[in-house]
């Protein structure tokens, strides 16, 4: 007893906190998973490394500095191997012998590239066109993310009226169940109603459990995208709108697709990557001109490191003219040359596929709204006829198969309804998803 209370104090606490937190409408909830999300934090990522690729591009076209330092004990035997040192008088020759000297030294180095033939431009330019691309994968990344968080949201709220509409059903049998037991005990029925009702309430209740473990699962997987754990107790908030479109020209959708989709400003960006690569490729094994300079001090005895007279210095530039690169500039200018072809090949089939997509929506949502339409006849229709057999059945003029016929058929006219609404609310979030713009309204 003293183990289970402090686990029931502390379900008790976390249902209060359940109760506590505010239900979220679909914006909080797509707020709340952009925020979150790794598939949103990755493309950030990837934006943040791009900006230190530019930065390591920029690098080529400033100043190289280098600082050396070093300490060497040295001997040279080469005036020995002299040729004709064998004339010398053998005296000389014995006075001849190296002995090891030690040689100090500092410098510094400065290299600053003068001309590259628009090599580090154009790197430079490049580098620019892909974190741009960066920005768009980013929008891509939150507008992925955003379509299927409004997907889980609407399936959570279709679950949830499932249930509700299970439910009632489950109680109307269970009504109807008791009023045949009455009916059966004043001798008006006969035991076949009372086997019958009882025999429809008993295949409800698995319908009311799986229409409750959809709920789980539907909370689980928009706890998922909101990267809470799977039993979190998220709550929502809103109902399904039945609201036409106000805007059916394909082509209007369609340009206003082609300002917004972040894939198609990904691919547009990709064609001018691809332009830059080539201009790239055919600056590859130009002239190079570079500027050199090099001070420092050498000397043997480590007190001359600070005398002048031991200074050291060069200045020069160097010309750099490549003659014969075994034809590597042409393989890399075919290769961007076919890269920038298939750029433009993939932005033209996803503008075909962004069209496609878009008239599907339009159809989709067509349908949606003639599925709602008729199920909303059916649905007066059905509720008419399970009330016109609840009355016969009390007056003994209907069975109760009848009076479960006609609750069947109720509630398979609701969940048409309500699927149509969900199916409405799903294709208008792809709809206004393919034309780039947000999945709520």
């Amino acid at each position: 007893m003293a183990v289970g209370m402090p686990l029931f104090f502390a379900l008790m606490m976390a249902a209060g906190l359940a109760a506590q937190e505010p239900a979220l409408t679909l914006e909080e909830a797509v707020r709340l998973a952009i925020e979150r999300h790794p598939d949103v934090g990755k493309a950030r990522a990837a934006s943040d490394a791009l900006k230190g690729k530019i930065r390591e591009v920029r690098a080529q076209a400033l100043p190289e500095i280098t600082l050396n330092s070093g300490a060497m004990r040295w001997r040279d035997p080469s005036l020995l191997n002299a040729s004709g040192l064998d004339k010398f008088p053998a005296e000389l020759r014995e006075a001849l012998v190296p002995t090891p000297v030690n040689l100090f030294d500092y410098s510094v180095t400065v290299k600053q590239p003068l001309f590259t033939q628009g090599k580090v431009g154009t790197a430079l330019r490049l580098a620019s066109v892909e974190s741009e691309g960066s920005l768009a994968e980013i929008g891509r990344a939150q507008q992925e993310l955003a379509l299927e968080v409004a997907k889980a949201f609407y399936a959570l709220l279709w679950a949830e009226r499932y249930e509700v509409m299970v439910a009632e059903t489950q109680r109307q049998k269970e009504r109807h169940a008791e009023m045949a037991r009455v009916r059966f005990r004043n001798g008006v029925a006969t035991q076949v109603d009372v086997l019958r009702s009882e025999v429809a309430v008993a295949n409800g209740a698995p319908d009311l459990l799986r229409a409750q473990n959809a709920i789980r699962q539907a909370r689980a997987l928009l706890n998922y995208y909101l990267v809470r754990p799977a039993g979190h107790p998220t709550r929502i908030a809103g109902e399904f709108q039945e609201k036409a479109w106000e805007d059916p020209n394909l082509d209007g959708l369609m340009q206003e697709a082609a300002r917004r989709r972040p894939e198609l400003l990904r691919l547009r960006i990709a064609e001018r990557s691809a332009a830059t690569q080539l201009d790239l490729a055919r600056a590859e094994s130009r002239m190079r001109v570079d500027f050199t300079a090099h001070y420092g001090v050498m000397a043997r005895l480590p007190e001359n490191l600070v005398n002048s007279k031991f200074v050291r210095w060069t200045t020069g530039v160097n010309l750099t003219l490549p003659v014969f690169d075994g034809f590597r500039r042409s393989g890399l200018v075919w290769q961007a040359t076919a890269s920038q072809r298939a750029a433009r090949l993939e932005r033209e089939k996803t503008e075909q596929q962004i069209r496609l997509s878009l008239e599907q929506g339009l159809d989709e949502l067509a349908a949606a709204r003639q599925t709602i339409a008729a199920a909303r006849a059916n649905l007066g229709q059905a509720e008419r006829v399970l009330t016109m057999m609840q009355e016969n059945y009390q007056h003994g003029a209907a069975t109760t198969l009848d009076v479960v016929d006609a609750q069947t058929a109720l509630t398979a006219a609701r969940v048409n309804l309500l699927r149509g609404l969900h199916d409405h609310a799903v294709a208008r979030a792809n709809l206004r998803w393919a034309a780039g713009r947000t999945p709520w309204e």
